[in-house]
């Protein structure tokens, strides 16, 4: 998915929430600055969070949209929230999913007031890209809650749908090896499990049931890999003391649904 395949509304849609946040630029100011995110999105390392997650993810700010106080705010902040990506180095999975957003959240400001946004509203969309760290919203911030809601919307997708996500997000890290793959998505899962709540607005609370299913399938599976692969492991260790040839792992090949995030960031976040 390039630049070329973003939806015709993309630019327009961005135009228009910075012209209501108080955006005082001349509009291919504007309109550049779009196209420069739209470059972000469209990356070849990109799989899952791509431009069709970004589209994503404004749909459902879209569905939530009632709930928020500042929709053009939360509709920028998901603009920016993943604009900073790099799935490059190991611990960005086990970390942060590889979305950087302290630097993404830095983009906006410089963007945003580039583009004569007022700086309280500036302040605001950082805020919100910022919270995407730990994905657990102030319950009395609607804005905040819209945004977390639908960033993690894709957990309560039907099962298929659910199944292509874990294929995309485990090609973004196809350099870091099963096992240690397997375990930060397992850690991850369990981290959303051991939320009272993975949905905090109250049109999202729909989703809570469908997200806890497939988390639930999800890692079922994924602790059923890893105890392959640590039996083929051992067996392979019990091999070489004996002084005998190894055998071959028939487990140990990546499972179809390895996990993704990080957790989303190991630093507590639960970010898929």
């Amino acid at each position: 998915m390039g630049v070329q395949d973003a939806p015709a509304w993309l630019v327009p849609a961005f135009t228009r929430n910075v012209v209501e946040a108080g955006g005082t630029a001349p509009a291919p100011d504007i309109r550049r600055t779009a196209e420069g995110l739209l470059d972000r999105w469209t990356r070849p390392e990109r799989h899952f969070h791509n431009l069709r997650h970004l589209v994503d993810v404004l749909a459902r700010v879209d569905e939530l949209d009632e709930e928020a106080h500042h929709p053009e705010l939360v509709r920028l902040a998901a603009w920016y929230h993943g604009a900073v990506f790099d799935s490059a180095d190991g611990k960005a999975y086990a970390n942060r999913g590889g979305e950087d957003e302290a630097a993404s959240a830095v983009l906006a400001r410089e963007e945003l007031t580039g583009l004569g946004v007022p700086e309280g509203n500036v302040r605001k969309v950082a805020a919100l890209v910022s919270a995407l760290v730990r994905h657990a919203p102030d319950p009395t911030d609607s804005d905040c809650a819209v945004l977390c809601d639908a960033d993690l919307a894709m957990l309560a997708t039907e099962p298929q749908r659910y199944k292509a996500y874990l294929q995309d997000v485990r090609a973004e890290y196809a350099h870091l090896p099963t096992e240690d793959y397997v375990r930060a998505r397992i850690r991850i899962l369990h981290k959303l499990l051991a939320r009272p709540s993975l949905f905090v607005s109250p049109l999202a609370q729909p989703w809570e049931e469908p997200a806890r299913q497939n988390v639930s399938a999800e890692l079922q599976r994924l602790e059923k890999e890893i105890a392959r692969l640590e039996a083929a492991g051992a067996a392979a260790a019990a091999s070489a003391a004996d002084g005998a040839a190894p055998p071959a792992a028939d487990g140990a090949a990546a499972p179809d649904a390895a996990p993704s995030v990080p957790t989303p960031h190991t630093s507590g976040t639960g970010r898929p």
